[in-house]
């Protein structure tokens, strides 16, 4: 019984200290929603061809894509792109996009 005992802490610490490490680890979740944005906007936000994100105010960016989401903007690819989120996440895609230079 003792055995299974400490076999079952050992469990516990390692499942606690890989969780903590994947926490430490894991990009913002902005940061990860952006990525769908690096294809056409590119990484730094000055895709080619493409409205530049990069300077934006988080305030401006959540009212784009808001704007495109309900339609106002027309139905194109971001239309399409911005239905797919919550509002939540693109508080946090907005949020993340207006740090970056």
């Amino acid at each position: 019984m003792s055995h299974l005992l400490r076999a079952t802490g050992v469990i516990i610490c390692a499942v606690g200290m890989s969780l903590s490490a994947q926490a430490q680890t894991a990009p913002p979740a902005g940061r990860l929603l952006a990525s769908n944005c690096f294809q056409c906007h590119g990484t730094n936000g000055k895709g080619p061809g493409f409205d530049t994100l990069a300077g934006k105010s988080a305030a401006e960016i959540y009212k784009d894509l808001k704007e495109f989401q309900s339609g106002k903007e027309g139905n194109g690819i971001m239309a399409k792109h911005a239905m797919g989120y919550t509002d939540a996440q693109l508080l946090s895609l907005s949020s993340w996009l207006s740090t970056q230079p």
